[in-house]
């Protein structure tokens, strides 16, 4: 299947996305939502390796203010990550005609994952929650790594680094992620009520060294999920097990995948 210039218009937004593998007619589909600085780019070839892996398609988007994506308006309001869940989600599901997915998320992506598995727990098409270093409620430890990327972004060369992959929207990307996080009141952000409520399984993909969270949130999601959840730490790995340890990570969500669409 192919996306027609590289974009989706869902809600109102015009969002920048591909597709690997097999279409929704004939396939489940995996549905790639990236982390806080992240974009379709900056996924690279994990996306058609675990399409291939498992036999299914993997649709991959830039959300509003990412990569080729149109800009959003600044500030981020601090529930930026549950107002994507329940309003742009379900509408890229619904415009992309997917009929049964899997969500693969990263960081914010992943905690996007779990708010719409929690918010539309009727949505009988979501099959199953692949959850990479996810986060439920905001750390000290979290906020200290936000304020040093912060340093970097200023003076450092990740500014530089980031705008291969964001071009236009490199600086509304970083403040946007960056400011809402580091905002006093995000210390307050939780996502555990919506836990409960989740009937599909996840797999948990932790990297032991993740310098955004502990393993306090894995265990929060194992302990509060309606659903079994299985987990996968990973020792010499920090924020991003799929590179960081690619074919571990690869196995295990290949693993997971085929059993839960087997």
């Amino acid at each position: 299947m192919s996306i027609p210039g590289g974009f989706l218009d869902v809600g109102g937004q015009h969002l920048e996305a591909v597709w690997h593998g097999p279409g929704p007619n004939e396939a489940p589909t995996l549905v790639f939502l990236h982390e806080g600085l992240g974009c379709v780019g900056m996924w690279r070839d994990f996306p058609p390796k675990l399409a291939a892996a498992t036999g299914l398609g993997a649709l991959v988007y830039s959300r509003r203010g990412y990569g080729r994506s149109e800009p959003g308006p600044l500030p981020r309001p601090l529930d930026y990550m549950q107002r994507h869940a329940r309003d742009i989600l379900p509408a890229l599901l619904d415009t992309a005609g997917i009929k049964r997915v899997l969500l693969v998320g990263h960081s914010d992506g992943a905690s996007i994952s779990l708010v719409y598995a929690g918010m539309y727990a009727d949505d009988r098409r979501l099959a199953g929650l692949v959850l990479e270093a996810p986060h439920v409620f905001c750390e000290e430890l979290s906020v200290r790594s936000i304020a040093q990327a912060r340093d970097a972004f200023e003076t450092g060369d990740l500014r530089a680094g980031l705008a291969k992959y964001h071009g236009h929207n490199v600086d509304g990307a970083f403040w946007g992620w960056n400011r809402a996080w580091l905002d006093p009141a995000f210390m307050n952000w939780n996502i555990e009520q919506y836990l409960p409520t989740i009937q599909v399984p996840a797999l948990v993909v932790q990297g032991l060294d993740d310098q955004y969270g502990t393993p306090a949130q894995v265990k929060a999601i194992v302990h509060g999920s309606g659903g079994p959840v299985e987990v996968a730490m990973l020792k010499d790995c920090a924020h991003t097990p799929h590179r960081e340890q690619e074919v571990k990570t690869l196995a295990a969500m290949t693993d997971f995948v085929t059993r839960i669409v087997g």
